[in-house]
This record gives C-alpha cells, structure tokens and sequence, in this order.
C-alpha cells in the first residue's frame, strides 16, 4: 500500500482486511434490499458504523485532551511556580501548532493515504501526550513544547476524519453521522475537565490526568489488532527487564559482593570487572538456549493448540519472574546460586524473541507489515529499555538513605525488584494476547492485495 494508493484510501479508517485495499464492484443479482442496506462507499453498514464509532470516540479523546490541562491548571502552576502569563501560553502553543497544521495536513489529506496520516497522526498525538506527563518541575519550556507537538497529531486527525465519514454517507445519512461525530466537541470538552480533575484528586498528582487519556487511546486501538497490540505490549515488558539488566546486573552483583566482604570497594584503583565478564556468558549461552528452545517448544505445541506462540511466551516470562526475583534476593547470601537464578530467568526471558517476531507476520497483513514492525520498534523502546535503566536508577538514589556500601546495594536491590513485577505484567499481556490469536491470525491470511481480483477477471476474459 503505498502513500497515494487511491483505493484504499477512499475505505474507511478501521476496515477489515477484506474491504481495505479495494472495494468490490456490486454483482448482478443482489436484491434492492442489500443495496439500499450498503452506505454509499460500498462498505457494509455494519463496518460503516463501527468505523464512525472509532472515529467518534478519537474526537471524543481529542477534546478531552484539550481541556485537561485546564481542569489541572492550578496544580501545573503550582508545580512550575508559573505565572497567569505562562499559564496561558499552554493553550495558546496548542492553539497556534494545530491552526497552523491544520491546512498542511488537509492538503496532505487530498493527496495522499488518509489512513495512514491520520494513524501516524494519532500514535504521535499519544506519545507526545505520555511524554508530556514526565515533565520534570524545572522544565516548563519542555511541558509548552510537547502541548505544541500534541497540536501537529490533532491536526492531522481533525481534518482527515470528516471526510471520512463523508465518503461513507451520502445526503441527510451523511449529516447525522456527522453531527454525532462533532457532539465530541462539548462532550469530550467537559469530560476533559471532569476527568482531569478527578484522576488529579485520586492519584494525588496531574500528571496522571494526561497519561489517562493516552491509556484510552491505547485501548481504542486495541480493539481493531488486540493480537498485534497486546503482544507488542508484552513484547515491550521484555526490552523493559532485559534494558534495565544488561546496564545494572554487573554493577549490582558488584555491590553485593562489596557488601558481602568478597572483594575490596572499588576506590582509586581499577575496578574489578569480574561480573561483566561471568555475566556476559551467562547472557550469550542463556539467550542462544532460550530462542532456540522457544521456537522449539512452540513448534511443537502448535500440533495440539493453534494459541502455542502467545502461550510458550506467556509461559516464558512468567517462569522468568520468580528467578529473577530470587535472583536479586540470594545477591547477598551465595553468588553460586545468584548465577544460576540468572541464568534460568534469562533463558525464560529469552524464549520471546523469535516467537514475537513470527505472531506479528501472521497476524498483519503482508501490505502492513513494515509499518508494524516498525510500530513495535517504536512502542517497545520507548516504553521499555530506552527509559528503564533510567528509570531503575532514580528510584534507586531515591530510596538510597545513606551513602555507605550497605544502602548503594539496598537500593539497587529494592529498585530491580521492579523487573519481576513487570515480567509477570508482560506474561499477562500474551495471555490475553492467546484470547485473540486465532482470529486475527484468519484474518491475515484471508487477505487479498487490491487488484489480485481484477487481475484474475481480466484472464478469464481473455480466455473465453
């Protein structure tokens, strides 16, 4: 599908497979009843509703959003110490990126793929909103610079959507459907500040206002692709563990080792760099065991149950969990066994990789593939091991009481603990992921290219 392929983008946004890449030509034979029953586009009605539901409930999250922030105005000020003035530039930088947007994105619109500027449009508008909700307090230049980014993914949606719409209804059909899409405005304007104000006052904090509209987001999109979602998410539940061990497990077994009295503390002479080495074989040997026994054990298990690939990697990190756990705690009382603990977790850990890799191919169509390969990239990095290391670390000189060997092990100890939680956090996500496999997995394969069936009319033609 490229960018200015004309037939798919004149489908609707969330269409399936089978109505995606073309439209049929109606056969000689259906009743007028069938007809009358099919939108305009050609698409069932059934899709088309579903379709403008989709739609819909985006505008409805895009308002939301734009008034969250102004529903946790004075907690932002409060938080910055900003000024009225500096307050105001918050609205008036979104204002100003989306009006400015807004026509380069409708010429783009009439142009090109409108499905795929408006789903780049949106995963942007989503990252750049949980980007925004880990402002750190001596950066508001950084909070005014992502609610003018939110403003790039909003523009892209609000002029493409319409028009949508308007290639699936025709005449008084068309303005209904429309006046329910932009009922968003007031809605979503005054759930905005309902919401924002309410997860402010329960979660203690306003940044959770704007990651709550991204947690929608998340779930609207899950429920064209679960499979492609969910095991994205659990995929990313892995980069999380294995970015934040590949950075912290050497300097932690260190610690524990100069806590425990078995080596001296690493002062003015050169550090002893023993761990790296142990641990960089138990990495290679644990990962080359893992992949190749998770892609044989799911080979295997397909011949009793066609859910083998979510399950084996279900199975996998939740095994790796209490390995890693007891790996973290035996740091300060046995090496040995800390070792072997490491070694048994990363080779649970390890199973995924192949197996993630093969349930996106099946379950994406072949025109979409790069595209979600290149989604899962994104989305697994950024919510895994670009941030996690980080992540571990802060929460470790935060609950570092002290600056003693004792504390620099505890602390770190305490913050890995974090990796067992989010290992059983990912086994979840392929166990739900197992709930969707085998009918995402028909619909991939039910797929046919847009001219495949011209294709084929045009030879029989030629051979009667």
């Amino acid at each position: 599908m490229s960018l200015a392929d004309p037939t798919s983008d004149t489908t609707p946004f969330l269409s399936d497979e089978s109505e995606a890449e073309g439209l049929e030509e109606p056969r000689a034979g259906h009743s007028q009843r069938q007809e009358e029953d099919e939108p305009a586009s050609g698409v069932s009605s059934t899709r088309a509703l579903f379709t403008v539901g989709v739609l819909c409930f985006i505008n409805l999250l895009n308002y939301m959003d734009r008034f969250t922030v102004a529903g946790v105005l004075p907690d932002i000020e409060q938080y910055f110490g900003i000024d009225d003035g500096n307050s105001g530039l918050l609205q008036t930088v979104f204002i100003c990126s989306y009006m400015f947007l807004a026509p380069v994105f409708g010429y783009l619109g009439d142009r090109h793929n409108r499905k795929l500027i408006m789903s780049v449009g949106i995963a942007f508008w989503s990252v750049v909103t949980l980007a925004s909700s880990f402002t750190p307090k001596n950066c508001f230049w950084l909070l005014l610079l992502t609610r003018g980014l939110v403003g790039v993914g909003e523009a892209s949606y609000s002029t493409i959507a319409p028009t949508i719409i308007a290639d699936l209804y025709v005449k008084g059909e068309r303005t209904r459907m429309l006046s329910v899409f932009y009922f968003a405005i007031p809605v979503g304007s005054g759930l905005g500040y309902i919401v924002g104000s309410k997860v402010d006052d329960v979660a203690g904090d306003w940044h959770w206002a704007l990651r709550c509209v991204c947690v929608c987001v998340c779930v609207c999109v899950c429920v064209h692709s679960p499979s492609f979602m969910l095991s994205t998410f659990g995929f990313t539940a892995v980069a999380f563990v294995t970015g934040s061990l590949a950075l912290w497990a050497p300097a932690f077994l260190f610690r524990a080792s100069v806590f425990t009295g078995e080596r001296a503390p690493c002062v003015n002479g050169p550090c002893d760099t023993s761990d790296s080495f142990y641990f960089g074989i138990i990495t290679v040997v644990s990962g080359i065991l893992g992949v190749a026994s998770g892609a044989e054990v799911s080979r295997r298990l397909r011949v009793w149950t066609p859910r083998a690939d979510p399950l084996v990697c279900a199975i996998g990190l939740l095994l790796s969990a209490p390995f890693l756990y007891l790996a973290i705690v035996f740091a300060q009382v046995s090496t040995i066994a800390t070792y072997v603990f490491i070694f048994l977790g990363e080779t649970f850990l390890s199973m995924n990789w192949a197996i993630v890799a093969d349930i996106l191919l099946y379950v994406v169509v072949p025109t979409r593939r790069s595209t979600a390969e290149a989604f899962q990239i994104v989305i697994s990095h950024l919510l895994g091991d670009a941030g996690s290391p980080y992540l571990l670390g802060k929460v470790s000189d935060s609950l570092r009481q002290k600056d003693s060997y004792l504390w620099q092990f505890r602390s770190l100890q305490l913050s890995l603990l974090t990796c067992s939680f989010v290992a059983v956090a990912g086994g979840a996500f392929f166990l739900a992921t197992a709930l969707f496999i085998e009918r995402d997995r028909q619909r991939a394969m039910n797929y046919a290219p847009s001219g495949e069936r011209p294709k084929l009319e045009l030879q029989l033609c030629n051979r009667v």
